[in-house]
């Protein structure tokens, strides 16, 4: 599907696509069909209108969103201080690099007076330097504009920036000229390559590393020579009450469109 994208030239549009197809979309939509059929069948409408209504709840549960995350993106699980020690005395050869992939970037903060990262960004940004200080491996940020990102920094600028300026520690290599994650692992590895990068260490959230992790070993078994590791986040067990995580929330909501968007492109082969 990505290809068709490409062939096309709308790969701008993926975006707005993805937009249209995820909560709440879908169940506005229904919810106005049901509407429309009280008129002319009223039991009907309404059972269309419930199942609009039940479906918003649901979307917005961090419990369903857990659940369908684990069953339809089966994210590894994190590294472990012995899996980290391995990594250590494999980056004591020079071979092995950290790469943090971008979450977004904002082109301008006014508190800051200049442009910044987002929540997500910086999770990652810090977990990838934190290895990074724990393995003594080097660490790569891969981030550009994005589709429809606009005017401003690329985002991988800005990580170098912050990195240096805010947690002392450089990054060795930026990519900046990606959109999405196809790219990321495209153009990352047409930077680490030429440096002699045998073993790659990926960070990115949870929800989204089944996905990066195809991207990245299709574009390494293409160039061949590049062994990939699954470095995920953000997995802290949530300490709520059971009953809350089937209450709507923001949280619930924002990692229900997380999953389901990950699932979308993994299915279309974005």
């Amino acid at each position: 599907m990505n290809s068709l994208f490409v062939l096309l030239g709308i790969e701008s549009w993926k975006p707005m696509i993805a937009a249209l197809l995820l909560p709440p979309v879908p169940l506005l939509l229904l919810t106005l069909i049901g509407a429309r059929m009280i008129l002319w069948r009223r039991g009907w409408g309404w059972l269309v209108l419930l199942l609009s209504v039940a479906g918003m709840w649901f979307s917005a549960c961090a419990g369903l969103a857990e659940w369908l995350l684990q069953g339809m993106l089966n994210p590894p699980p994190v590294l472990t201080r012995s899996e980290i020690a391995e990594l250590k005395k494999e980056a004591a050869g020079g071979h092995t690099a950290i790469v943090v992939l971008g979450g977004g970037r904002q082109a301008f903060a006014p508190e800051y007076s200049l442009s910044n990262l987002t929540g997500h960004s910086l999770e990652r940004l810090r977990y990838g330097i934190w290895l990074g200080r724990e393995t003594g491996a080097p660490v790569a940020f891969s981030g550009g504009v994005g589709h429809g990102g606009g005017s401003g920094p690329a985002e991988a600028d800005v990580a170098a920036r912050i990195a240096a300026s805010e947690f002392g520690r450089p990054l060795r290599w930026t990519e900046d000229q990606s959109r999405d994650t196809r790219e990321n692992a495209m153009q990352s590895l047409a930077v680490l390559k030429p440096a002699g990068i045998t073993r790659i260490v990926l960070v990115t959230h949870k929800y989204h590393m089944r996905r990066a992790l195809r991207d990245f070993r299709d574009a390494a078994q293409r160039s061949g020579g590049v062994e990939v590791t699954a470095a995920p986040m953000d997995a802290a067990p949530h300490v709520e009450r059971p009953a809350l995580r089937w209450m709507p929330s923001s949280e619930g909501y924002t990692l229900m469109r997380q999953t389901l968007r990950e699932a979308v492109g993994l299915l279309m082969g974005a």
